[in-house]
């Protein structure tokens, strides 16, 4: 940097621009410039030249002037995120997989939500149209309707034109979860299902219908709750799953496993069977869904099926930017592989359990005869 003095008399140091970069490389400005904003241009310069670039930017603290930039050549290079919620498990995972992928290739993100409510989707979509985002990311929502720039929708189920749609192969989920528990014995299995507000409900259900009757597994309606919450709640935080857990287990129906609709859901549902005097895994079986960070630390640790959260976002960041920049060809849909994860929430079906009673807690069932 160029020493130079403030008016109060203090030496300060002058930012180094593109043209100190370049002539300390002894390169034009446009090349340095391609290469340093990885632009379509920088594919014809070497890679040994791009190596000097970099290096020589590192090396002279080279700062990019993000404002002078954007007014050059007309662009923002910021993206739109619209979100269930703030801060949710689920949600924050994906939306770090975005930040990550963003910050490295120079973009910036705005963030909103949208509460599974398509009144405010429509107006905070164009709010970010307003302030000059060039694509969209959107996160447990199908886009309703065609947006007039680029768009990825991570757990987007509604084919759309000019939507490119991430989602987990459900059915692979599926085939993974109750696979797992049948090798362990487990044919009275209960299950949780999503509400109808999360994106991911409905194919997950019917993954998970298609799946069990291909293994001859019987879907036993009483032993069956769903997360019957329009706000879409119930799936993001333990709390409040906590009521459709106890309503499973007030019908007093015998099961020896539990497949939740998530990890939020199923780590309410370890509680309310605790909390009934039951033990887990010994006399019931619980797997949840997601992988969130929290299912490490249950007591017991919780097996489940894992969706690769952060590299979801990741993906849709890079996904969108190459639509952008125009590097890629457009895509309706990416589906991504889910990993069953065993912990120590599963264990095979014990031959003989006593029947416990548990006054008030209308659960006298869940144990062998």
């Amino acid at each position: 940097m160029t020493p130079r003095k403030s008016q109060d008399g203090i030496q300060k140091s002058a930012p180094v621009t593109l043209k100190i970069v370049a002539k300390s490389v002894g390169l034009t400005a446009g090349t340095v410039s391609a290469v340093l904003n990885d632009s379509p241009a920088a594919r014809s310069v070497p890679e040994h030249t791009k190596n000097r670039i970099l290096e020589a930017a590192r090396e002279l603290n080279y700062k990019p002037n993000y404002l002078a930039r954007a007014l050059r050549v007309k662009r923002t290079y910021t993206i739109g995120v619209i979100a269930s919620e703030i801060g949710d498990p689920y949600g924050s995972t994906v939306i770090s997989g975005i930040e990550d992928y963003l910050r490295r290739h120079n973009y910036f993100f705005l963030i909103v939500v949208h509460r599974h409510e398509r009144r405010i989707f429509e107006s905070h979509s164009q709010l970010l149209l307003e302030r000059g985002v060039e694509g969209f990311i959107t996160i447990d929502m199908s886009i309703p309707q065609p947006l007039p720039l680029p768009a990825v929708a991570v757990a987007g189920h509604q084919p759309l034109e000019g939507v490119t749609n991430i989602n987990l192969d459900h059915r692979t989920a599926a085939l993974l979860a109750l696979q797992h528990l049948m090798e362990l014995g487990h044919r009275d299995i209960a299950f949780m299902k999503g509400p109808a507000a999360s994106s991911d409900a409905e194919d997950r259900w019917k993954s998970i219908v298609d799946v069990a009757g291909e293994l001859g597994l019987a879907i036993q309606p009483e032993l069956t709750v769903q997360l019957d919450d329009p706000t879409g709640l119930a799936a993001r935080a333990p709390e409040y799953s906590y009521p459709f857990a106890k309503e499973l287990l007030r019908r007093n129906r015998r099961f020896t496993a539990l497949f939740a609709y998530n990890d939020n859901s199923a780590i309410a549902a370890m509680r309310v069977i605790q909390d009934a005097g039951l033990r887990i895994p010994e006399e019931v079986s619980v797997v949840g869904f997601d992988d969130i960070q929290a299912a490490a630390y249950t007591s017991p640790t919780l097996t489940t099926v894992r969706q690769p959260l952060a590299k979801m976002g990741e993906i849709a960041a890079r996904t969108l930017l190459e639509r952008i920049e125009e590097r890629g060809e457009y895509v309706p849909e990416i589906a991504i592989e889910p990993e069953l994860v065993r912990r120590e929430s599963t264990a095979p079906v014990r031959a003989e359990i006593p029947r416990r009673s548990h006054e008030g807690r209308g659960l006298t069932s869940l144990s062998v005869d």
